[in-house]
């Protein structure tokens, strides 16, 4: 049997895969499994729960909230806020355990549920397959007093705004670091619609903004992070100094530099790097970041003299290397950006003020990316395939080490399995676009020869 959890908590279509029963059992099986592992102990347990505007996330928190009251457990509920910002206000609030009802870049349709533990921190492996395990168990219920209440938080929001702008303020020691900067934010009609221009505002931008009217169903819709189109053409028309855009549950950003450009998230790391490294913030002076980070990246944070760790695949990932050594930046090239000084998970809000910090500071965008070339990186699908042999079948081996040889330092090579499909990912980078397509063919041609059912 699959694994309900993915590497960003359970998702899937709602109320078919993800219903409102299982939302149900899912909260009380995290409640039963914190009780008992202590995280309750000597008080009232307390949760805060948070969404994104998609329709199905109105039944879905309820049933969560629902689930969590019926086992004891008070519930603050934020109502539409970004995951970071739900993050945040858990820990916050002191509150024993958030959960956020998102599906994130998805569409609408489909929809998720994660979990925070005290502190804001994401729920480790161990906790995650405890929870699977004791879903749909018999239990003892709670009766009269002892059953959660349920409470609407109001004002939380403006606390989330201030903490964000307090960290960039911080950062920079300036009162207001975006002044001068004119930018263009794309809220992808999700969570950061209300809180993300407020707190670039707050911080001195001005701001245009676009795609901020969620009404259920148009969350993501061809716009937001995952279609940056919008935002480019925005930014031209208004002469801006730069774009930002949010996925549906803002906790990842890309931006668009004045000439339309695209900034992606290995860039935006780079550029933040720097910026931490020069203040003398930057741990290490090393940033964290998965094995889809562009060549590119390394051999710009090699120049300035910053070390990357590599992770798998997965904010998850980044998050435990960045914890267990105590490195404070990190994240993916899809624009999770993760600065753990002032946040416990990716924050495209936060990000898209430090990055226009950067801008107010040091000037055009598009000149400060032109120190973090982007080699062409062609990535190449192949379905159908036992991904199981892809790092034990001798003759794909063989043609790995061939194409590597031949790329030398100019380029890379990396096949990822799938985790859920039968799967398997070619990536290719190389000097030029044509030869990273030619190497990834070929080795997706192997691939499915040598790992065919």
């Amino acid at each position: 049997m699959a694994r309900l959890f993915g590497t960003d908590g359970v998702r899937g279509l709602a109320n078919r895969d993800l219903t409102a029963e299982l939302a149900v059992d899912l909260a009380v099986a995290a409640a039963h499994v914190l009780a008992e592992r202590g995280e309750f102990s000597g008080h009232r347990p307390r949760a805060v729960i948070g969404r994104d505007p998609r329709v199905s996330g109105e039944f879905l928190s309820a049933a969560v909230a629902a689930g969590l009251a019926s086992a004891g457990v008070d519930v603050l509920s934020v109502d539409v806020l970004p995951t970071p910002a739900v993050a945040f206000l858990t820990a916050s609030s002191g509150a024993d355990l958030g959960v956020v009802v998102s599906a994130s870049h998805n569409a609408m349709p489909d929809n998720g549920i994660k979990f925070f533990a005290r502190g804001g921190h994401k729920l480790d492996d161990a906790v995650e397959e405890a929870i699977e395990a004791r879903l749909g168990e018999s239990w003892e219920r709670p009766t009269g007093s002892d059953v959660g209440r349920l409470v609407r938080a109001e004002g939380l929001a403006a606390e989330y705004v201030s903490h964000v702008v307090g960290a960039v303020r911080e950062f920079t020691g300036v009162d207001a670091p975006l002044a001068g900067v004119t930018m263009v934010v794309d809220a992808a009609h999700g969570a950061a619609s209300v809180v993300g221009p407020e707190a670039l505002r707050a911080a001195g931008a001005v701001v245009i903004v676009i795609n901020a009217e969620p009404d259920g169903v148009n969350i993501n819709e061809g716009v937001g992070s995952t279609h940056l189109g919008p935002l480019q053409a925005a930014v031209l028309e208004h002469g801006a100094d730069m774009g930002v855009a949010f996925d549906g549950d803002a906790d990842r950003c890309l931006a668009v530099d004045a000439t339309g450009a695209i900034v992606d998230g290995d860039r935006i790391m780079g550029l933040l790097a720097i910026a931490m490294q020069r203040a003398g913030t930057l741990y290490r002076d090393t940033l964290v970041a998965t094995v889809m980070s562009n060549l590119g990246l390394h051999h710009a944070m090699r120049a300035a003299g910053i070390e990357i760790v590599e992770t798998a695949v997965g904010d998850r990932y980044v998050l435990e290397a960045m914890r267990e050594n105590g490195y404070v930046l990190g994240g993916e090239q899809s624009g999770h950006v993760i600065l753990s000084k002032y946040a416990t998970t990716g924050d495209g809000v936060l990000t898209a003020l430090m990055l226009g910090a950067r801008v107010a500071a040091d000037g055009s965008l598009h000149e400060q990316c032109a120190a973090i070339a982007t080699l062409p990186q062609v990535l190449v699908n192949v379905p159908g395939v036992d991904r199981s042999r892809v790092h034990t079948d001798a003759a794909l081996a063989s043609a790995v080490a061939d194409s590597r040889a031949a790329l030398g330092d100019s380029g890379r090579v990396l096949l990822r399995p799938s985790g859920t499909e039968p799967l398997v990912r070619v990536m290719v980078e190389a000097a030029t676009q044509d030869d990273a397509q030619r190497h990834a063919d070929s080795l997706a041609a192997v691939v499915k020869e040598r790992l065919a059912f």
